[in-house]
């Protein structure tokens, strides 16, 4: 018998699901992409557990958005997935995403560094 997957920390599912509903209309993510940008953003996250989120939880974002590396849709929601996208007008080719006219540019926040509190060195 193999293993049970182990649970995913709460707070990565919400970053993964947060990154997730960051995908507009018309544009598309990969289940790679997503663990990037989960990294970046909350230190942590691989594709696979991004995979499993989806599996999981992706009923509460736009999880159609979201395909494999090759942009081939997820096998068990292929049929669905593919109609999603292509009512959305997402570019395919045949059964899989144009990724090169599809894929999302995730932006990351970026802080503006405030000069006012700095100490000044007139030296």
């Amino acid at each position: 018998m193999p293993p049970a997957p182990r649970a995913v920390a709460p707070d990565l599912v919400e970053c993964v699901l947060d990154l997730a509903a960051e995908v507009p209309p018309g544009r598309v993510t990969t289940y790679g992409r997503l663990a990037v940008e989960a990294r970046l953003r909350c230190g942590r996250g691989s594709a696979r557990q991004v995979g499993r989120i989806m599996a999981l939880h992706g009923d509460q974002v736009p999880w159609w958005r979201v395909v494999t590396a090759s942009g081939a849709p997820a096998e068990r929601v292929a049929t669905r997935q593919l109609e999603r996208l292509r009512a959305e007008g997402v570019a395919l080719r045949g059964a899989r995403v144009d990724l090169g006219a599809a894929l999302h540019a995730f932006v990351l926040d970026v802080v503006p560094h405030d000069h006012e509190d700095e100490e000044v060195d007139d030296a």
